[in-house]
């Protein structure tokens, strides 16, 4: 144990452990914003154009359900590697693009279910009742069926966007130097020579990072049941 609290010391009072932790946890937090950012907006994308009425769209609503079917079942890793040895197979391709691209199409997958969920939520009569107030398809949509929708799904989103914050570990399967990248190479370093302290700094700063989303989406939560009391 005295020997575990010794390796913590060493760990953060040397500068070049230190360097190496927050440069790969700021690339883990720069993979994760965007993917989530792209993910959200393809999902949304996917989700209107399934929850669409128009047969014009038929053909697009194939496509994604192909497309959601496909990344919801095969594994992330595999996808990641795809995208790195195959579709982006390119000499000097910034890794970081292709690495937010993989997270944000497999996002976007489950981001369209959500989305598509909660819509789908929404009492069909309130839609009825706008169309016979003589309200157009957008406002029905942006005034009555989307604030109605965000409520019901954004517990769900919460959980996605910890679930792909924390699959970005795996982008140290195709040598990138992200948070759990930077906790090997400390652990493997000859005055380390342990995986524990770094591996487990490593876990709190995950650990910290889940907590604060999820703080917030409770936060979100609160505020949006306070508001329904109101009305």
């Amino acid at each position: 144990m005295e020997n575990f609290f010794s390796k913590i010391v060493e760990l953060w009072t040397t500068p070049e452990y230190i360097d190496s932790l927050f440069h790969g946890f700021l690339l883990t937090i720069e993979i994760a914003f965007f993917a989530v950012f792209l993910g959200f907006l393809l999902g949304l994308i996917i989700a209107l154009i399934e929850t669409g009425k128009s047969k014009w769209l038929n053909p697009f609503k194939f496509i994604c359900r192909v497309y959601v079917t496909i990344i919801r079942g095969t594994p992330m890793a595999l996808q990641l590697f795809i995208m790195f040895f195959i579709i982006f197979a390119i000499r000097d391709f910034p890794q970081i693009i292709t690495a937010v691209l993989a997270f944000a199409f497999n996002s976007a997958a489950y981001s369209s279910e959500i989305i598509r969920g909660g819509i789908l939520s929404v009492d069909v009569g309130q839609t009825e009742a706008g169309m016979a107030l003589g309200l157009s398809n957008f406002t029905i949509f942006t005034k009555i069926v989307a604030p109605q929708a965000i409520k019901n799904i954004i517990p769900a989103l919460g959980n996605e966007v910890i679930t792909v914050f924390k699959e970005t570990a795996i982008v140290s399967m195709v040598g990138m130097y992200d948070l759990n990248m930077a906790a090997k190479d400390i652990g493997s370093g000859q005055n380390m020579a342990s995986y524990v302290v770094p591996m487990f700094t490593a876990a709190l700063f995950y650990l910290a990072v889940v907590y604060l989303i999820s703080f917030v989406i409770k936060q979100i939560e609160k505020r949006m049941r306070k508001s329904d009391v109101r009305v």
